[in-house]
């Protein structure tokens, strides 16, 4: 094959690959339009406040910790809670998470649930021991602090909490 049969070629294939691609594309979004116009007439959430409190709950809150190095719950993950008031921590209860990550029961409900600062301090050090995995010592992580505050005691707060050896992330769930 000679060169200039060689790029013309090439520039048939470049064509022949974008123009499937585009009709491809169109083909999802077409689908993907038609399936959204079955939720077209659901109002969008507000997403300028917080999470919607679940129907039938007391005010409670609540944590779930999910091991993102194992890609299961922090069965038995030892977790100290304090509250915090004028930059000192008072120690209110040590938990242990149940076999589906979450605090059971409620880290705070009833009279013990009030407007505050506080913190939660999970021992990953001692979860991946437990779990004997095989990581580089020392670890990265070995506490991991959480600090929130709760404004309005009315509503139900949940704290799901990603975790692993290198990072962690939590965010105020519904």
């Amino acid at each position: 094959m000679r060169d200039d049969d060689s790029s013309t070629f090439n520039a048939a294939r470049r064509r022949f690959g974008l123009q499937s691609m585009t009709l491809g594309g169109g083909v999802l979004l077409a689908g993907a339009a038609h399936a959204a116009g079955a939720d077209a007439a659901a109002p969008a959430p507000n997403q300028t406040t917080g999470p919607v409190q679940q129907a039938g709950l007391s005010p409670r809150l609540t944590m779930h910790a999910l091991d993102t190095w194992h890609g299961t719950p922090a069965a038995g993950m030892r977790v100290d809670m304090f509250r915090v008031e004028h930059g000192q921590t008072q120690h209110l209860q040590t938990i242990t998470l149940a076999a589906n990550g979450r605090s059971e029961p409620p880290l705070l409900i009833g009279d013990a649930y009030r407007a505050g600062t506080y913190e939660l301090l999970l021992h990953a050090d001692d979860y991946f021991a437990a779990r004997k995995a095989n990581l580089p010592q020392p670890l990265f992580l070995s506490k991991i602090p959480l600090r929130f505050r709760v404004t309005d005691a009315s509503r139900r707060i949940h704290l799901p909490v990603l975790f692993g050896p290198w990072s962690y992330n939590y965010y105020l769930g519904s």
